[in-house]
């Protein structure tokens, strides 16, 4: 007998503002751009994309591209997004190496 299985989807898992900030520090920390970009679609997707796309001024097409496993958004697009979803951006010096 075969198992069915389905599509996980982390959007669904992003219910309140502590996950999402969890969800995105992680993101953060891998330091990896490409990820970034995709972690912030994933949140706007639970936020709801056309709500992020009203607050922003952008096309919910353009979020999607940007925010895609492919994308490459602007710094400005970033901010934008991050300020609709009620997430900062903060800096923090690294340890002497």
């Amino acid at each position: 007998m075969a198992e069915k299985l389905t599509t996980y989807d982390p959007a669904a898992a992003l219910v309140d503002d502590e996950e999402i900030a969890a969800f995105m520090a992680d993101a953060f920390e891998s330091g990896d751009a490409s990820y970034i970009a995709h972690a912030l679609g994933i949140v706007a997707r639970a936020k709801g994309m056309t709500q992020i796309a009203s607050q922003t001024g952008l096309s919910r097409e353009q979020l999607y591209r940007s925010f895609s496993e492919a994308g490459n958004p602007t710094l400005k697009t970033t901010l934008s997004v991050m300020k609709a979803l009620g997430l900062d951006l903060t800096a923090k010096a690294h340890p002497a190496q």
